[in-house]
Formats: C-alpha cells, sequence, structure tokens
C-alpha cells in the first residue's frame, strides 16, 4: 500500500530528460532582441493596467512576460552548483529589472493620470501571504518546467507569482517622488524572485538533477546557510506586515461595527466614511446625509470608541454642507472613498448641494421674452422635513409682477423650468 501511495505520488513519472529541461531553462535565461522589446511591452501594458485598475490588462501583461527565464535559471543553477550560469542568470535578472523600471517609470511621469488605484496600492504592503504565493507558485513553476506535458500550470504561475505589478508599482513611486510605495514595491519582486528561485532549488535537489561539480562539503555548507540567511531576511519583515495587515482588518472591523450599531441602526443616512490610520491619534471622518450633532454628543460618541476596541482614534463628524459637498466630490474624483454606492451620493449630492444657486439673471431675461408682466424673480431650494431622513429639497420661484399670474402661466413657467433646470417639480409664487 505505502508502495502505490509513493508510486502515485512519485515526481519522476512524466519527467523530461534532464538534459532538455537544462536546454531549455538555459536558453530563456538571456535578456535581449526580441526579449527585451517584449518585456518592455508587457511592462507598459501592465502599467496602463494599474493605471486604469483593470486587472484583465494586468493579468494580459503578466502572461507575456519573460521574465520568469531569468529567476528559474537561478534556481537552476544554485541546484547543480553552476555558478558561471548563476552570475548569468542574475545579470539577465539586473536588466529586466533596470529596464522595467525605466519603462515604467517613464509611462508614470508622461501620464496625466497620477492617483494610486487600489491595484497600484496592493503592491505597496508585502507580507507572508506573498512568500507563500511565491514558493509554492514556483514550485507549481519548476514541476511543469520539468514534465514532458507542460500543461497549463505555467500561464497560471506567470499571474499567480505577479512579478511584472510590483515592478510597474516600483517605477510609479519612483515618477511621482513616493520613496515609500518604491520600496514597499521593491521589496515584494524581491519576495517573489527570491522564493521562486528558492523553490526552484528545492526541487532541482529533490529530482537530484547532476551538478556540474562536485563542492566540498564546507562550500555546499555556505549555499545553504546563505539561502537560510536570505530566506530569514525576508520572511521577517513579512510576517511583521501580515501582523500590521492583521491589526488594520481588525480595526476597520471594528470601525464597521461601530458605524451599524451607532449611526446605521440609528436611522442615519452615512454618505461617506474615511479612516486616517498614519497620524497620532488616528482619525475617523463621517458625513451624513441630515443628522446634526451637537458637541456634547461628538464627545459622547469619541468615548464610546474604547467600547469598540478602536483606540487611540479620534472621530470628527463633518457638519458643514459646504465642506461635506467639497469633501466627497474630491474623494470621489479621486477614488479614495469607501462608498460603495457612489451614483446614489453623486445624486443626493447634485440635488441636495448643486442646485442651491440658481443664474437668476439669466432665468429672468428667458422668461420675460414669454412673460413681460415679469418684474423680477428668485429661484432658490427650500428644504422639507429636516433632521429625518425622508428630507425634501424641491425649488420655488418667487416672482415679481403687478398682478398674479393666471394658474395657466404658473403652470406653463413651473413646466418650463423643469425642463430647463433639470428638476422633477418646481413651485411658483407672487411676491407678497
Amino acid at each position: 500500500m505505502t508502495n502505490k501511495l509513493l508510486r502515485f505520488l512519485d515526481l519522476h513519472t512524466g519527467e523530461e530528460d534532464k538534459k532538455k529541461v537544462l536546454e531549455n531553462v538555459i536558453s530563456n535565461i538571456s535578456f535581449k532582441g526580441s526579449n527585451l522589446w517584449i518585456l518592455a511591452c508587457a511592462i507598459v501594458i501592465a502599467s496602463v493596467g494599474l493605471n486604469m485598475n483593470s486587472t484583465a490588462v494586468i493579468i494580459g501583461a503578466m502572461l507575456i512576460s519573460p521574465l520568469m527565464g531569468p529567476i528559474l535559471g537561478a534556481g537552476f543553477s544554485l541546484g547543480i552548483f553552476d555558478f558561471e550560469l548563476f552570475k548569468k542568470s542574475l545579470k539577465s535578472l539586473a536588466i529586466a529589472t533596470i529596464v522595467s523600471l525605466l519603462v515604467s517609470t517613464i509611462y508614470f511621469y508622461l501620464s496625466p493620470f497620477k492617483e494610486p488605484q487600489s491595484e497600484l496600492l496592493a503592491r505597496t504592503s508585502p507580507n507572508i501571504y506573498d512568500i507563500l504565493i511565491a514558493f509554492f507558485g514556483g514550485l507549481v513553476g519548476v514541476i511543469a518546467v520539468t514534465r514532458v506535458e507542460k500543461g497549463n500550470p505555467i500561464p497560471g504561475v506567470a499571474i499567480a507569482t505577479a512579478l511584472m505589478p510590483p515592478l510597474c508599482t516600483a517605477g510609479y513611486g519612483l515618477a511621482i517622488g513616493n520613496l515609500k510605495f518604491f520600496f514597499g514595491a521593491i521589496f515584494l519582486y524581491t519576495i517573489n524572485c527570491v522564493f521562486i528561485c528558492i523553490a526552484t532549488f528545492f526541487m532541482v535537489k529533490y529530482l537530484k538533477y547532476p551538478p556540474t561539480k562536485q563542492l566540498d562539503k564546507q562550500h555546499e555548507k555556505r549555499v545553504k546557510y546563505t539561502i537560510t540567511a536570505l530566506i530569514l531576511v525576508l520572511i521577517l519583515p513579512s510576517i511583521y506586515f501580515a501582523y500590521k495587515l492583521r491589526e488594520q482588518k481588525n480595526y476597520e472591523q471594528n470601525i464597521e461595527l461601530f458605524v451599524t450599531n451607532e449611526f446605521k441602526n440609528k436611522g442615519y443616512t452615512l454618505l461617506f466614511k474615511k479612516s486616517t490610520l498614519n497620524t497620532n491619534p488616528k482619525k475617523l471622518d463621517l458625513g451624513f446625509l441630515t443628522k446634526k450633532f451637537t458637541v456634547a454628543e461628538i464627545k459622547v460618541l469619541n468615548k464610546k470608541l474604547i467600547d469598540y476596541n478602536i483606540l487611540n482614534t479620534k472621530l470628527q463628524i463633518r457638519q458643514d454642507t459646504t465642506d461635506i459637498k467639497r469633501y466627497i466630490l474630491n474623494e470621489i474624483n479621486f477614488g479614495k472613498t469607501g462608498i460603495n454606492e457612489k451614483d446614489l451620493i453623486i445624486a443626493r449630492l447634485e440635488n441636495k448641494f448643486l442646485f442651491d444657486q440658481y443664474d437668476n439673471k439669466a432665468i429672468l431675461s428667458e422668461v420675460k421674452i414669454i412673460f413681460p408682466e415679469i418684474d423680477n424673480l428668485s429661484i432658490s431650494n427650500h428644504t422639507f422635513n429636516k433632521n429625518t431622513d425622508s428630507v425634501k429639497t424641491i425649488p420655488i420661484l418667487i416672482y415679481q409682477s403687478k398682478k398674479e399670474l393666471p394658474e395657466a402661466s404658473k403652470q406653463k413657467i413651473s413646466l418650463w423650468l423643469q425642463q430647463r433646470l433639470s428638476v422633477e417639480k418646481i413651485e411658483v409664487y407672487k411676491q407678497k
């Protein structure tokens, strides 16, 4: 039974001739000519995808990228102790990295759209999970390379290990002068490269590829110690980042619970919510459709943050309608808001804020053509049912004339202004 299980799991079954595998790996190491052009084009495509926040475009760029070649070459060369091939692989990888950084930096420098999208931000804070993806992705890659039937794993490995997006993000960081983005993305890229290489090394040793030359025990130990040290250097910061990510997720969950219990469940319509973590204390900004809070109420709510384990945080509730309008529109324009129902919010903003002022002078000149008896007019919004979520804002026209207009004329003005101002309803009254 044990023998059957071992045969079932044996990776030597279906293995390609080792000499052919090595020839294939070596042929994909060099970065010159067509490989370099393909890489440059793939970098531009990936940069556009990150700029547009398009996952499909980024995946397409990863599929055509030839970056895996020198990384697998480095892993194979370490496994067979071919240090000349290892130097050649590192040289090719360095050329590919420099070219990629240069192309992506130029693209993002010239691009008019420099706001960080979610696909970009996702590549700036690597953690332990990225190590797991790189290592097991590398294992799948080298297993596929050593098979007679290559199958489907290679494209999947290119997508999973995601070598291109971190390089493009690093170029973005250089283009906008954000070193935090640059170093975070380069660290993620380094993690991917090193752990794909280490996975390849382990698999080459497991499949017993013959070494090009025999090393004495001391040299062999040195190679193993170097690999172990490299793993520790990369894995310890990644564990720290994973811990910080977990803390951030818990913090965000606590905020969501606080907002749900203290506001949403009480019928207050939340317009926006933004938490700022890089300040001391942290900040939680909230804005509501109609509800106004007193200073005393805000103090009570700040104290309640502790009950939800939201520590070292100051709650700020934006009350001024003009400030809310400016803030939300800015957040939506730059893609920073956490609001999902953006269309609904924009509609509310347009109805509530953007029609607060009308060009009365221009409207009067048009109205006088049809109704010359009107001497003057004023249109403004009037809000009903304040401090409730069924608030209504209705434009009202007040006109001046010697005589009150007939009902038919009022109806005609009302219908015309509904079309003119793109509003559902407008009421017409004579100034008393």
